[in-house]
């Protein structure tokens, strides 16, 4: 009797230790967008998401203002991180990044974009591999760039063993901070064979090269927030315009532009109607004092 139950205990501990999830990192983000984005919003959220295998793509969302909601829909779909893009006047594309449900949170103004079908790159990856992650040596020296590489780390990491993900590493994301901005690119890691290397040396087998894929932008933090989507503000950024001032900045110059040419105007035609006041007569012409 003993030895059935033996064997009955090490069948139930084998059956657990099967689906026993191995898994230490679970990562998983939800990325939705707000209302009124423009198609090529949309297309880089598309190329986003096919390139985080656990990623997990919402519906849009309707509010912009009330954006502790997010937290709930992250825990309804089971995701720790959430990635929201909000569209203001539909020129402007600000990116939430954030640890549900208790921070911290990062406000981003995206420029300089370049979706996967614009740019029409050679370079190419397999679908649902993961990549490696290339942080500039500039986010060690300030505390508020170690908070972002954190988060950035968390949310492009693809977990092994994650749904959908393949286990290869053949792309690299690189992540750089040049004039307090972090600039995204996506590179193919190419190693040189006989197939794609003409006249190749066995030598040259560990010789390996980057071929950009896209997309490409550009983040500017605004403003980081202690809690997830809101809470106190642990860091401003002191030199961000906002997009409204700078359309303003361009209308006033062309304002001025045209107020300068509406004044040269003015004067040319006062010029001109002074000298036809002066202008000599036929009696003024004839020489009178002879």
């Amino acid at each position: 009797m003993s030895t059935v139950y033996k064997a009955a205990e090490s069948a139930k501990n084998k059956s657990n230790e099967k689906t026993k999830d191995k898994r230490i990192n679970k990562q998983r983000v939800m990325m939705l967008s707000s209302r009124g984005t423009t198609f090529r919003y949309r297309h880089l959220l598309t190329d986003l998401e096919a390139m985080l295998p656990h990623a997990k793509k919402d519906a849009k969302l309707d509010t912009k203002n009330n954006l502790y909601i997010l937290n709930e829909l992250a825990d309804l779909n089971n995701c720790n991180n959430a990635v929201f893009f909000e569209v203001r006047k539909k020129q402007d594309l600000y990116v939430w990044m954030a640890k549900t449900p208790n921070g911290p949170s990062v406000k981003f103004h995206l420029q300089n974009l370049h979706t996967l079908d614009e740019l029409k790159m050679t370079g190419n990856c397999l679908k649902g591999s993961r990549h490696i992650l290339s942080f500039d040596k500039n986010f060690d020296s300030a505390p508020h760039w170690s908070l972002l590489k954190e988060l950035l780390g968390q949310i492009f990491n693809v977990p092994k063993g994650s749904r959908r993900s393949k286990p290869f590493i053949d792309h690299v994301l690189s992540f750089s901070i040049v004039d307090n901005r972090i600039w995204f690119r996506n590179y193919q890691i190419v190693e040189k064979n006989a197939q794609n290397t003409p006249g190749f040396n066995p030598l040259d087998k560990e010789d390996i090269s980057l071929i950009e894929i896209g997309p490409r932008f550009c983040l500017t933090p605004i403003r980081i927030f202690e809690g997830s989507f809101g809470g106190p503000t642990v860091f401003e950024n002191p030199e961000f315009i906002h997009p409204n001032f700078v359309r303003a900045a361009i209308r006033k110059e062309k304002l001025q532009k045209y107020s300068t040419r509406q004044k040269n105007m003015m004067e040319r035609e006062a010029r001109i109607k002074m000298a036809e006041e002066s202008k000599e007569t036929e009696a003024s012409d004839k020489r009178v004092f002879q």
